[in-house]
């Protein structure tokens, strides 16, 4: 694929372009709870957004994507009518300009392997890598975490409110290491994953979801969240979001609630205390009990945040039936995307096969299997 976007640079540009890999992720337990500043446990993977970019030598900025084959020259970043991918690279610039950096003068072609709609943050990679690849093309020294305030700050302005999860992961990631990241601190800490006979497989849905509009699914629940915080915070001054509230003190104002937002951060609560819990197990090489929190966690999303589909549910029972598959969960903001499975490499073959069979025998649909391997962040290659 580099070599794909470089060759393509080539016959569109001049110059030799800086080439940026910008890798997708993953995030092994610790769902919806990055924007309540709880605790998430993310890796970069091996499928990444590649960006070949260089100076033009003129105030022209070009940027055609690889995977649309389409091209864009932004001559007023009030334009409207852009493709949605051409939005992001807007909002970007938008917000560099009002940081006070105006950027001219660039000539770029960006596209990877990243599915689209699966809950691998190809939106984070994106962003990222476009930021890292301007502040190191032109001398910005821009640090890693501004990036990822820059590059939330981007998605936000196209409406989708997420916490920093994806942008740290995308930044931060280590070859062969998950790590835990304080959403309220961003204090990072890696934990070895030593996966050793097993593989870590994503099963596309092949429904792909949509969680960037305004009024979004996605939003909704992040507002029924920050609803409770202010409510126990007049009697608690102290609570600043969910990462400070706890299951004992949550039950105090369960008739006060209404009851779907007792259960949301009820869901949320739980899952904080399961990224503490998969520490403890990786840290003992014990992948089993790891699988069963994944299995916890997709209940909890499925069951009480209510973000799954009957699809997705159909994924995580048939991989429940296989005894090479040590545990699953819907993976992202839910409405359509991936699993995440915990595989076996004995029979790994078999194993998948008979999921793919069965699902499309279920509900008429191809899913799509993605092998993955825990890579480094966000870097020129």
């Amino acid at each position: 694929m580099k070599n794909e976007i470089q060759q393509s640079f080539f016959s569109q540009f001049s110059g030799k372009p800086l080439l940026v890999k910008s890798p997708g992720r993953i995030n092994l337990i610790g769902e919806h709870t990055d924007y309540n500043k709880g605790f998430v446990m993310p890796a970069a993977i091996d499928n990444a957004m590649y960006f070949a970019i260089g100076k033009s030598g003129n105030t022209v900025l070009g940027i055609h994507s690889f995977n649309y084959d389409e091209s864009l020259v932004f001559e007023n970043l009030e334009k409207e009518s852009l493709p949605s991918w051409a939005n992001y690279f807007k909002a970007i610039l938008q917000i560099l300009k009002e940081k006070g950096i105006t950027i001219n003068g660039v000539q770029c072609v960006f596209g990877g392997d990243i599915p689209i709609g699966a809950g691998l943050s190809s939106s984070a990679a994106l962003c990222c890598g476009f930021i890292f690849g301007l502040s190191e093309l032109f001398d910005l020294n821009i640090s890693r975490e501004e990036i990822a305030k820059i590059g939330q700050a981007a998605e936000h302005r196209i409406g989708l409110n997420c916490g920093l999860m994806d942008q740290y992961a995308v930044l931060f990631g280590k070859k062969d290491h998950v790590f835990r990241l304080d959403c309220q601190s961003l204090e990072l800490k890696y934990i070895p994953f030593k996966l050793e006979n097993h593989t870590l497989v994503l099963i596309n849905s092949n429904i792909e979801h949509q969680l960037a509009s305004a009024d979004s699914e996605y939003n909704i629940r992040r507002a029924s969240c920050e609803k409770v915080v202010e409510l126990i915070a007049k009697g608690f001054p102290k609570i600043k979001s969910l990462r400070d509230v706890d299951l004992q003190l949550l039950k105090k104002y369960k008739n006060e609630l209404q009851p779907i937002d007792f259960q949301r951060v009820n869901y949320v609560i739980k899952e904080n205390k399961r990224v503490h819990e998969v520490i403890n197990y990786l840290k003992d090489n014990d992948l089993k009990k790891v699988g069963n929190v994944l299995l916890q966690g997709h209940h909890g999303l499925s069951k009480e945040y209510d973000v799954s589909l009957p699809e997705l549910d159909i994924l995580i029972d048939l991989a429940k039936k296989e005894t090479g598959v040590l545990g699953a969960r819907l993976m992202g903001g839910g409405f359509g995307g991936a699993t995440i499975n915990l595989v076996l490499n004995e029979n790994k073959e078999t194993t998948l096969a008979n999921i793919k069979k069965q699902y499309f025998e279920l509900t008429g649909l191809e899913c799509k299997i993605h092998e993955v391997k825990i890579e480094d962040g966000v870097k020129v290659i």
